[in-house]
């Protein structure tokens, strides 16, 4: 469900004509509906009501500030993976308390910054890390609430970018080799011990791969009793898809219902961390036709937006589904739709069934909220487009298109560069 929707032959955002925001902000841009956004939030955590949990949404899928205050609003978390997105959900108004930082790269300063604002808990993915993080709490003078993430090895049977929960992924710590470094951890005098992690990947579609992991995970967890480890946070992470296309992933309350039963029994605070089923298909990106042309095997489509506005269909071969903004080009044709980056790479759509369409006329990008803006670089030196979010019949530009000055605000020619060469 979304708010996307033809109004007297033209393509809205909830009841704002998205022609009329292309006039006003140009395109290329990200649009969002604030009413999709809280309507899926709801829909995500309402479900879990019964049960002690926390919703933290995944920064890294969308991590706009607007965005971020809206689930804060909700009574929503955030689930980090570096310093910056720490410091965006704080900026955004989203409390230390309901902050988990995952990652397997953070570093000392990273460490350090979560330990001062006293986030909810770290999610360790290795021995070393726990080591540093020892050394880090010491120095700052805490005591680190840790969680760590073990690895499954189950197939969340998803595309292999993307897959984070098999053997051979570099994330978390072998769910059979866990045991020991839990022991070591609990003998540290700077950290905490109080929960078990787990993320098996994204855009997952079915509930099977979910409920083997949270299986594996429970058996680990009485071993952990046994131990003497108290658990008290059981961290199942995301990973719940979308429909893009012909995918028919579980609805959010069949999700809750079968992890609901199987932790029935488990005495723990459940965190989540939902990303793209969220804001996916919360947001399009708009852009504008500049030309077409006949190739001698294919025709191309060529648009305002590039694979560095919006990469999935570059780096994945994702599929997103393209709509005309005007609903009176209803004859389609198989076409390329590419961008104007100097790559062959830079597609937004191939050989995929499309409006024909003419220069001038606008395209909807469906589902790209979730690693649409995110993704995004400078890459041709091209500005990144504007965000945009519609609440009702306003719209409201949540992010600024960047000017070229901004391309080179940062950048410093040195002494010896200074003097024109003669």
């Amino acid at each position: 469900m979304h708010h996307f929707n033809y109004h007297n032959g033209q393509l809205h955002g909830e009841s704002v004509p998205i022609a009329d925001i292309a006039d006003q902000v140009g395109t290329p841009f990200y649009l969002y509906s604030a009413a999709t956004l809280t309507q899926h939030f709801k829909a995500f955590d309402t479900p879990f009501s019964p049960i002690p949990h926390l919703s933290c949404f995944a920064v890294k899928s969308c991590s706009n500030l607007a965005i971020l205050r809206l689930f804060a609003h909700l009574g929503g978390g955030a689930d980090i993976v570096s310093g910056g997105e720490l410091f965006r959900a704080l900026t955004a108004g989203i409390a230390p308390e309901k902050i988990v930082y995952s990652g397997v790269g953070k570093t000392r300063a990273e460490m350090a910054y979560g330990l001062r604002e006293r986030i909810l808990q770290f999610n360790v993915e290795s021995e070393q890390e726990l080591e540093v993080l020892n050394e880090v709490a010491a120095e700052v003078g805490v005591i680190a609430p840790v969680s760590f993430r073990v690895n499954p090895d189950v197939d969340p049977k998803t595309h292999a970018y993307i897959s984070t929960g098999l053997a051979k992924n570099k994330f978390g710590i072998p769910i059979t080799e866990a045991l020991p470094i839990y022991r070591q951890a609990a003998g540290m005098a700077n950290i905490h011990v109080q929960g078990v992690s787990c993320h098996i990947g994204s855009q997952l579609t079915e509930i099977s791969p979910f409920l083997e992991s949270l299986g594996k995970l429970k058996k680990f967890i009485t071993l952990l009793q046994e131990a003497g480890i108290s658990i008290t946070h059981l961290d199942l992470g995301g990973g719940l898809g979308i429909r893009y296309d012909q995918e028919s992933p579980p609805h959010p309350d069949e999700y809750a219902r079968a992890i609901m039963e199987e932790i029935s029994e488990l005495n723990c605070t459940l965190i989540l961390e939902p990303g793209r089923v969220i804001v996916g298909n919360a947001g399009i990106l708009v852009t504008r036709v500049l030309y077409t042309k006949q190739g001698p095997t294919k025709k191309f489509v060529i648009v305002d937006a590039g694979m560095n506005d919006l990469t999935r269909p570059s780096l994945y071969g994702a599929y997103h589904a393209i709509k005309a903004v005007d609903e009176h080009l209803q004859s389609t044709e198989i076409v390329d739709v590419v961008g104007p980056i100097c790559e062959t790479g830079d597609f937004l759509a191939r050989d995929q069934e499309v409006p024909v369409v003419k220069s001038g006329d606008l395209l909807a990008v469906m589902s790209a909220g979730a690693y649409g803006f995110t993704m995004s670089s400078n890459y041709n030196s091209r500005p990144r487009v504007a965000e945009i979010m519609v609440e009702g019949e306003k719209f409201h530009s949540i992010r600024h298109r960047e000017t070229y000055e901004d391309l080179i605000r940062g950048e410093d020619i040195p002494d010896f560069l200074q003097e024109s060469s003669s």
